[in-house]
This record gives C-alpha cells, sequence and structure tokens, in this order.
C-alpha cells in the first residue's frame, strides 16, 4: 500500500510539473499519460482525489490566475493578457475569468489597489520601502514534496516537520520553500506550497524539478519565519506599487540560509524571497 500510494503521488507531482510549465498550451492525453504512467481516466482519478480538481480544471485555474497576476503587475492590456495565457480569443478569457473570480478582467484590472486594501495592505512611507536586488538565479534541481494549505506559519511549518523526517544530508544541502499560488489572488482559498531540498533524501526517493533559471528581484527577510508576513506586506505595500519592472509568471522562491536546522537562534534566522520577474 506504501509503494501504490507513493508512486499514485509521484505521478500527481509529474503532472502537476506538466500543466505548469505548459498551462498556457493544449496538453494532449499522450502527454498526460506518458509523464504519469497510467491511462488517462486513472490520472484523472487520482489527481481530483489528491487534488480536489480535475487536470482540465487545473490548467485553466492556473491560467485565470497567472492572468491576474498579470493584470496586477504588468502593464499588458486584457487582449494580450488572455491570448499569453492560452485563450485562443478574449470572449473565451472573459467567461472563464469571470466564472472563477465572480468579476470581469475590466473591472479587476482596474481595482489594484482595492483587492491591495481588501488584503489590509497599503501604502508606506518611501523611507520605509524595501529595496530588492535584481539577481539571476541560476536553475536548481530540487527533490520535494507538495501540498495545499493555507499560507500561515503553522500549517508551513508542519509541512516542513513532515518533510524533514525524510532525512536529508546534514552537510552541503539547500532548503527552499515554493509558493505557487498569489495569496492576493487566491485568498482564503488553499495555495500549493512546495517543500523542496537540493539534495536526494537517504532513505525515500523525492520526485524532482528545476527551479530558477531567471531574473528575479531579492528581498531578504532577517528573524524567524513566523514573522515573513510582515516582510512580504511592505513589499506589496511599497516597492511593488511604484516599480516599473514587471512580473513573471513563475512561482515565488523562498531560499532559507539560516534556519532552526542550521542556527540556535531565530533572530539570526535569514530568508531570501525571489520575486520573478519578466
Amino acid at each position: 500500500m506504501k509503494n501504490e500510494t507513493s508512486a499514485n503521488l509521484n505521478c500527481v507531482y509529474n503532472t502537476i510539473s506538466l500543466i505548469e510549465k505548459n498551462y498556457d498550451q493544449v496538453i494532449s492525453i499522450e502527454e498526460l499519460e506518458e509523464v504519469s504512467h497510467y491511462s488517462y481516466r486513472n490520472i484523472q482519478r487520482i489527481f481530483k482525489y489528491t487534488c480536489g480538481e480535475t487536470v482540465g480544471a487545473y490548467q485553466k485555474r492556473l491560467r485565470v490566475e497567472n492572468a491576474y497576476k498579470m493584470m496586477l503587475y504588468t502593464s499588458d492590456n486584457i487582449s494580450v493578457i488572455a491570448l499569453k495565457v492560452g485563450f485562443a480569443n478574449l470572449a473565451s478569457f472573459s467567461k472563464a475569468f469571470k466564472q472563477h473570480f465572480g468579476i470581469a478582467p475590466t473591472e479587476a484590472k482596474l481595482q489594484k489597489s482595492p483587492l491591495l486594501a481588501k488584503a489590509e495592505i497599503f501604502p508606506v512611507e518611501a523611507s520605509a520601502v524595501l529595496k530588492p536586488e535584481i539577481v539571476y538565479l541560476r536553475p536548481v534541481t530540487v527533490y520535494y514534496g507538495t501540498a495545499f494549505i493555507s499560507y500561515v506559519d503553522e500549517e508551513v511549518e508542519a509541512l516542513w516537520d513532515k518533510f524533514m523526517q525524510n532525512e536529508f544530508p546534514e552537510y552541503g544541502n539547500e532548503f527552499y520553500g515554493i509558493i505557487a499560488d498569489e495569496p492576493l489572488i487566491r485568498e482564503n482559498l488553499k495555495c500549493r506550497y512546495d517543500t523542496c531540498s537540493s539534495m536526494q533524501a537517504k532513505h525515500t526517493r523525492l520526485p524532482a524539478k528545476t527551479i530558477g533559471g531567471g531574473k528575479y528581484a531579492q528581498f531578504t527577510h532577517l528573524g524567524a519565519y513566523e514573522t515573513i508576513e510582515e516582510t512580504y506586506t511592505k513589499i506589496y505595500s511599497g516597492w511593488i506599487l511604484g516599480t516599473v519592472l514587471e512580473f513573471g509568471p513563475a512561482p515565488v522562491i523562498e531560499k532559507y540560509i539560516k534556519h532552526p536546522g542550521n542556527t540556535s537562534s531565530a533572530a539570526e534566522q535569514l530568508t531570501y524571497i525571489y520575486l520573478p520577474l519578466s
């Protein structure tokens, strides 16, 4: 039973990875079967049971949620955005967007400030704005677990406690957290969060994927992870409102430089936050 569960999870991880990389394109039945090693009918059943939605619904959600991110963080018009995320025309995009968010895309594009206010994020004084370092991240192969959780400290910590039970090499390892969904857009819904290690677990064969490989705005959070939301609030209420840089569709990456595993002081914990740029 354990081996069957592990195989099912790996096929779901592989399917998610395929969809994320090609969310804006048509994915064939043959591609899904090849990457999952299951029949189309079975991967649909396993995916729905694990993720709570069908493969098609997941891809459609990625399209409209990435479109919303582009509305928030780029100057592209709605027609251009609709094509970028894989819709054949503006009408089909508008219908899908409104079904998902309950608001027309034209209204959503005009509501950047109200959306931030709804999330209790308000502009800060210029002197308090965090300024990132613009960096280029090399591609990194990581071994990971994934879960749909509320993006709150307690659930993130619980996920890491479970992930670390796999046991990893003590030296030379790097740990990352991948936030696949935009918390502003997802609101109270579950966000997908990946726990990642740059080295394979000692006794468990975890699935692998590549992260990074592009241009990012790097912010620094100093202190315990439970206060990282304060840093995100400063990013969203300051720099992100005034920057002329445009954001890419890749997930936000957190890299844990100093963490409870290599420092005894919460005050010395250090996390890099990478926001993807176009």
